[in-house]
């Protein structure tokens, strides 16, 4: 279980404000500023518009480094608090737990100032509209930059008129981020776009290391799903081999650099530099759900083992430090923590990095018959990189927090380490593993970064589609039984059945406090709903497959729109968010509505309910202009557009669900990534929930008491085999000889 949350202290302190009585980390950490902190709500829009004074509204979560930096330097500052708490209602927002309100503020911060990014500093009007913002401010002027005390004296001297632009930029914001379809459109042509999709992709790649950009360089899983998805209906042309290297290299780079922690497993939030060597040190959920997918494909379409040792290597991580007793997953690790020797100031890594005196005090025993006399040291330190005066760079090292500290990287493979030494590669493997074993015993006793134990509804559903998903491939009963348990948690902590809710987040100490949750984004039912779908494949127990129909009934009627198609990021009846806006950007996390699109074609084929392929349509129809301008944009929309085009398979088991017969079966269509397809089991059972939707499944059954497989595609279906690998030469192939209607 993982520790190191921000728990109730003794100390006395100085100040206490408001948000000392709420659940968020994130607002917890400035229970104590000098700050007359409000949380987002009713009081604080009162108070603006009794006393008509400006809102400032600071946004953030409790794993943001520079939030951390600009409430030391700001927020602790008592001439500041005092400008902040005499001039302005102060607003401290937990961009995790609201993110419609977050994007509004994102979208106009975007718009005037050209950036983005947390902490986000925007000042509003008492109705909420937003006349200036932008991100971290210095404390002081500071290299012709203004500072933060100048910010909030500029503001309060024109705050008139800085209110008068800002009603003209929310207007001109309203009318630039409808996204809507027309009447008689329909989606653009799936290849053209997916083509388009790729271009630009390998236009931005970067080919000595991977990824899509020099520096900063971040994993974006939905550009890998996408390219590997590209190459499974473009095997035979150049621009598919391309695409398949270029996912696989980036993840094959990403595994053997910094930014993946060789001794305490999971990946770091994004690498600073183009080699992916030094890191920002945090490490969010979602990135952990879903790089665990992308390495689990990558071994799938590449038979390598290594991608599907890196798939476990993060579940590993997660049921480790980022898991409750509940069944539920907490948000993130922070990238600061105090270091073992130092003082008591949080340095970013100070967990994660070694001086080469640490290894070798550590690893000091001679390895019999290594070249030289080579201690374990030796060949560890040669192996990932670890240098004498540290291995980073002082451009990766502005604030020289890292100076002397080395990150591991691996930087020889393990033959050319064991030619290096002269010993074998099985040799080689036992021990840099013993190697890091001893030294994640050594972790264990640093002080441990602040942990965010709040559950997220959407990223607990992503998490419970990497453990499905990886579980089913590599036939891993204890990691499919772990979704189980995550869906369970969901069902139980997240869901509120009286009032047909998913809530948007709970923590470890308050499960059964309904009443004051906050209800459920799309990004909540949307992710759930997929993750019930993958956890369905992974189980074939139609309890998932109920629930995630409910769920996406639910869905529909809180945030479809009817008149432009898609779905709103949040309840459009809430008056306090200013902006209705369509997600029509995957980016750390896939967009809702790329995910719905995807949702929503699959719950099709599992329910007979046409009108969802419909509904998927218009979707995807709303979205045109950007799919066809910018497919780069939206890789998981293209994905789910290019499963409109292909039509799904469907892949049908008759057979008894636990019998070796079915799991042989079910084993050949989970060794292969079939991004198109879904998986149902016929168990000749007629009154069950699969047989009431699709009645046809009533007319499949085993051949000769023996579990059989039809595959199906556009109402045709192949003639039935039973046989797992001529299963696999049928799915791989797509066609066999003789079908059936």
């Amino acid at each position: 279980m993982a520790s190191g949350s921000e728990g109730p202290s003794s100390t006395s302190h100085r100040h206490t404000n408001r948000l000392a009585k709420e659940r968020s980390p994130y607002l917890l950490q400035h229970a104590h500023n000098p700050v007359d902190w409000y949380p987002w709500g009713k009081d604080a829009f009162d108070k603006a518009k009794t006393e008509d004074k400006p809102i400032f509204l600071s946004v953030g979560y409790s794993t943001c480094h520079w939030c951390h930096v600009m409430e030391r330097e700001s927020f602790e500052d008592e001439e500041i608090g005092k400008i902040l708490s005499e001039n302005f209602v102060c607003i401290k927002l937990d961009r995790e737990e609201r993110p419609d309100v977050d994007k509004v503020y994102m979208t106009f911060v975007q718009a005037t100032s050209g950036g983005g990014g947390w902490p986000m500093s925007v000042w509003l009007t008492p109705e909420l509209r937003p006349f200036i913002g932008g991100t971290y401010f210095p404390p002081r002027d500071r290299g012709g930059r203004p500072g933060f005390k100048t910010v909030l004296t500029r503001i309060i001297d024109q705050v008139v008129k800085l209110k008068e632009l800002g009603n003209r930029i929310i207007e001109a914001l309203k009318k630039g981020t409808t996204i809507t379809a027309n009447a008689g459109q329909s989606p653009p042509l799936a290849p053209d776009v997916a083509n388009r999709c790729f271009q630009q992709l390998a236009h931005s790649f970067e080919e000595e290391y991977g990824g899509f950009r020099d520096a900063p360089k971040f994993p974006s899983p939905v550009n890998l799903m996408f390219l590997i998805s590209y190459w499974t209906v473009n095997r035979s042309t150049s621009e598919g081999v391309e695409a398949l290297q270029m996912a696989l290299h980036t993840l094959r780079m990403m595994a053997l650099g910094g930014i993946h922690d060789h001794i305490a497993q999971g990946f770091h939030r994004y690498s600073t530099d183009s080699s992916w060597h030094v890191p920002h040190f945090e490490k969010m959920l979602y990135d952990q759900a879903q790089l665990a997918v992308a390495y689990i494909t990558a071994s799938q379409v590449s038979g390598e083992q290594f991608f599907a040792e890196v798939a476990k290597d993060v579940l590993l991580y997660v049921s480790r430090d980022l898991s409750d007793k509940s069944g539920g997953f907490y948000s993130a690790e922070d990238a600061d923590s105090v270091p073992a020797l130092g003082g008591p100031e949080k340095r970013e890594g100070a967990f994660c990095v070694w001086t080469a005196s640490e290894v070798r005090e550590l690893l000091p025993d001679v390895v019999e018959g290594a070249a030289g006399n080579a201690t374990l040291a030796d060949i560890f330190m040669h192996h990932y990189g670890v240098k004498e005066q540290g291995n980073v760079a002082p451009e990766q090292d502005p604030h020289g927090e890292l100076q002397g500290q080395n990150v591991l990287i691996v930087r020889y493979s393990v033959e050319l380490t064991a030619a290096r030494f002269g010993i074998t590669v099985e040799k080689v493997n036992e021990l840099l593993a013993s190697a890091r074993a001893k030294m994640a015993e050594v972790r264990k006793s640093r002080p441990r970064p602040h942990l965010d134990t709040k559950m997220l509804a959407s990223w607990n559903g992503l998490m419970l589609s990497a453990y499905a998903r990886v579980g089913a491939v590599l036939g891993d009963k204890d990691l499919v039984e772990r979704a189980v348990k995550a869906g369970g948690f969901l069902k139980e902590h997240l869901w509120d059945a009286k009032r047909q809710t998913i809530l948007r987040s709970c923590y470890p100490s308050v499960f059964h406090s309904l009443s004051p949750s906050i209800s459920g984004f799309l990004d909540d039912y949307a992710f759930i709903i997929c993750g019930l779908l993958d956890l369905y494949e992974a189980t074939l127990q139609t309890e998932w497959l109920q629930w995630a129909e409910e769920l996406q009934l639910r869905q529909d009627v809180l945030f479809w729109d009817d008149q432009g198609g898609g779905y709103f990021c949040s309840d459009p009846t809430d008056s306090t968010v200013l902006l209705q806006l369509k997600e029509d950007q995957d980016g750390a996390e896939p967009s809702a509505n790329s995910v719905s699109a995807f949702n929503l074609l699959r719950l099709s084929h599992y329910t007979g309910r046409q009108e969802w392929l419909q509904k998927s349509q218009q979707l995807l129809t709303a979205f045109s202009d950007r799919l066809t301008t910018v497919p780069i944009a939206l890789p998981e929309m293209v994905r789910a557009l290019m499963a409109q085009h292909y039509t799904l398979k469907q892949i049908v088991i008759c057979g008894q669900r636990d019998a070796p017969d079915t799991t042989s079966l079910l084993a050949a269509v989970n060794s292969l990534f079939l991004p198109y397809k879904v998986l149902m089991l016929a168990d000749g059972n007629t009154e069950s929930f699969l047989c009431q939707r699709l009645p046809v499944l009533s007319s499949m059954s085993q051949l000769r008491g023996v579990a059989t497989a039809y595959v199906c595609q556009d109402f045709t279906c192949s003639l039935p085999v039973t046989d797992p690998q001529e299963l696999r030469r049928l799915l791989l192939d797509g066609t066999t000889d003789t079908e059936i209607e």
